[in-house]
């Protein structure tokens, strides 16, 4: 029973519904096609993090996003 938890970065207007079911259907493909995993049992989670809450290089990405916008 595969259990796969996919993190993003929550952008303006998300990530779409039409996104998310992409996401799910390839990874349960994916590990069906490699590991011979029954969809049926596999679980996909895609949690979106606001950028305050999600740090790279010693700042979190809001900053580092306006850092590179100059801003």
């Amino acid at each position: 029973m595969p259990y796969v938890n996919i993190k993003v970065t929550r952008e303006r207007g998300g990530v779409t519904a039409q996104q998310k079911k992409e996401l799910i259907v390839r990874t349960s493909r994916m590990l069906q096609e490699v590991l011979d995993k029954d969809p049926a049992t596999t679980f996909v989670v895609i949690d979106e993090v606001e950028t305050d809450s999600w740090g790279v290089g010693l700042e979190s990405v809001t900053e580092r996003r306006a850092r590179e916008r100059g801003g």
